[in-house]
């Protein structure tokens, strides 16, 4: 009986071993590796600086508020976010910009006590710099910065005390040679009275090489290491011909001489129908560790067709940097971008409380008197119309006359889509009036790029309804929508709370509803998922999913209370892929 049992007790092992392996977010992972990338979905233009042990990352959020988030990490890994920089009004105007407007490429650095951060609003003020004791806030009101003419500014603090910002630019005397043609620039920063000194002066003019017609030099940032000043910048633009470039010079104002293999880091050249293809490398920065390694973060999408559609935008990815004759190499080990290598030799950190790569479900409850972090709204918010009180416990969403088609702020409460495969669900309670009372959940790319379901009213019956946004045909940025599908709700169904799920996979989404938790009824599926892509819908942003109430146009006193929403990501990479491809 004893042998019995003694067996029936590793049997028991095996298959919980099983289990574990199955449904754990990290494929093949071991101590040892990490997985890419570090921050899926619509993570771009990563930025990166050590203080100490500790290491902090920001990024672009273009039209979305609160703007440039921003997170801690111990171990280059599990990254943890504790703020947004941009988190008041005053801080950041977003009124009237497309999605993909707004802010632009970030850049964080740190020096006597400060932290700085550095950005471009486009389409509304410029470039302009906050700064902060703390990290976690609270930042500055932004100081402007008129005479750095362009984007992607960063700040370079030298040695001597003295510091400078680099930027993208236009070509020399704003004449370009052909389409692309950009500079990067120079000019010296007073950072005690926040201000630049002196006129700029062109570094790089169109890129490595100007007979070559590079297009879209931007992203620089200046190291200094063993006497050289290095200059990297990202070249290509920032899709499937993106890359990295690295120059480097003796003085901080140049001549910069550029790397002979450059560029250091790309995918451009690699084949489209490659397996678990990671696309459009760049826009990169580099950090040095306390124990004397050297990473990149960078940039990255992971198209899941070979017409480079992707739904989730660019993404950041970690990868070690080598440094060869002089010369700092990213991912020198491979031609492809892993998915997993070797971890940083730091000490290893916990998995933040809210994931933030592999598989995993994440459901809000809304139990707090704030908004976590991770949440979005479209464009800067005027006025106060949703509520984590009304009733406690539950998101509560005014129907305002703004839609998702237009450029104002929506009743729109979003999560970044992570995932290529997986699905997002809401439980709401909403008694639409008229039919132009609508609310439920939406997947949102872009004003003209965007899936709404929920309830409404129709023919004079409460009804489930899909829409699909249409560009504008008038010359205005008011768009519209079509209805996909619909479906009437039963007497029994109209009074009780109403579910709501959308299911993506790759360029496939379906739409479901419900009035009983898990008893789902298809109401589409087949829908065109690469309408969310940004190869249709263009940008810089990704997909967005959330809760969404409107009254189109016309004024309301409705609400739509929402008691949870659930997000799983299900990726089939993170259970099958090796620490090597």
């Amino acid at each position: 009986m004893n042998q019995r049992n003694h067996l029936l007790q590793k049997a028991f092992v095996f298959l919980c071993c099983l289990f574990y392996l199955g449904s754990s977010p990290a494929f093949a992972q071991n101590e040892d590796t990490f997985q890419n990338p570090i921050l899926p979905g619509f993570y771009p233009d990563p930025s990166i600086t050590r203080v100490g042990d500790d290491y902090y990352m920001i990024h672009s959020s273009f039209s979305f508020f609160p703007g440039v988030p921003i997170f801690h990490s111990k171990d280059l890994v599990n990254w943890t976010q504790i703020g947004n920089i941009l988190d008041r009004p005053e801080q950041l105007d977003l009124d009237g910009l497309g999605a993909s407007r707004g802010i632009f490429a970030p850049a964080i650095s740190h020096h006597e006590g400060t932290f700085y951060m550095i950005t471009t609003l486009i389409d509304n003020g410029g470039n302009f710099v906050v700064t902060a004791t703390d990290p976690a806030g609270p930042w500055s009101n932004p100081t402007w910065l008129p005479e750095v003419s362009g984007i992607d500014p960063s700040i370079f603090f030298d040695e001597d005390g003295k510091a400078y910002i680099t930027y993208n630019s236009e070509a020399p005397d704003n004449k370009p040679l052909y389409d692309g043609h950009r500079t990067i620039r120079i000019i010296e920063f007073d950072y005690k009275n926040m201000k630049t000194v002196g006129s700029p002066k062109i570094l790089v003019n169109g890129g490595v090489d100007i007979s070559k017609k590079p297009v879209w030099i931007e992203g620089p940032h200046i190291y200094k290491k063993d006497g050289y000043y290095y200059l990297m910048a990202a070249e290509g633009g920032t899709s499937v011909n993106h890359s990295e470039v690295i120059l480097r010079s003796r003085n901080v104002m140049g001549e910069y001489v550029p790397y002979e293999n450059n560029p250091i880091l790309t995918q451009r050249h690699l084949p489209n129908d490659r397996k678990n293809p990671v696309s459009a490398t760049g826009h990169a920065d580099l950090v040095e560790t306390q124990n004397g390694e050297w990473w990149a973060i960078f940039l990255a999408t992971r198209p899941y067709d070979t017409e480079d559609h992707y739904n989730i935008g660019r993404e950041t990815f970690l990868a070690p940097v080598t440094w060869k004759d002089g010369w700092p190499i990213i991912n020198a080990d491979f031609e492809e971008v892993q998915y997993s290598y070797k971890r940083p030799n730091l000490p290893s950190a916990k998995k933040p409380k809210f994931p933030l790569s592999g598989n995993f479900v994440q459901q809000e409850d809304f139990k707090e008197s704030k908004l976590p972090f991770y949440w979005l709204l479209l464009r800067t918010p005027r006025t106060q119309w949703y509520s984590l009180s009304d009733p406690a416990g539950n998101l509560t969403l005014d129907l305002q006359p703004a839609t998702l088609s237009g450029k104002n702020n929506p009743s729109f409460v979003a999560r970044r889509q992570q995932h290529v495969t997986g699905s997002a669900s809401t439980k709401m309670s909403f008694k639409p009036t008229s039919a132009n009372e609508f609310a439920g959940i939406a997947a949102f790319q872009s004003e003209n790029n965007y899936y709404a379901l929920g309830k409404t009213i129709s023919n004079g019956k409460e009804v489930v309804q899909l829409l699909k946004s249409e560009k504008p045909t008038d010359g205005t940025t008011n768009g519209t929508t079509t209805v996909l599908a619909e479906k009437a709700l039963s007497r029994s169904e109209r009074g009780k709370p109403l579910h709501l799920k959308t299911e993506f996979d790759k360029g496939n989404i379906s739409f479901y509803y419900s009035t009983k938790e898990g008893d789902w009824k298809l109401l589409q599926d087949n829908v065109d998922g690469t309408f969310l892509s940004t190869r249709v819908s263009g940008g810089f942003v990704g997909t967005t999913l959330g809760m969404y109430a409107t009254s189109q146009g016309k004024p309301s006193k409705s609400k739509a209370t929402f008691d949870w929403f659930r997000y799983e990501g299900k990726d089939p990479i993170y259970n099958t892929l090796s620490t090597t491809k």
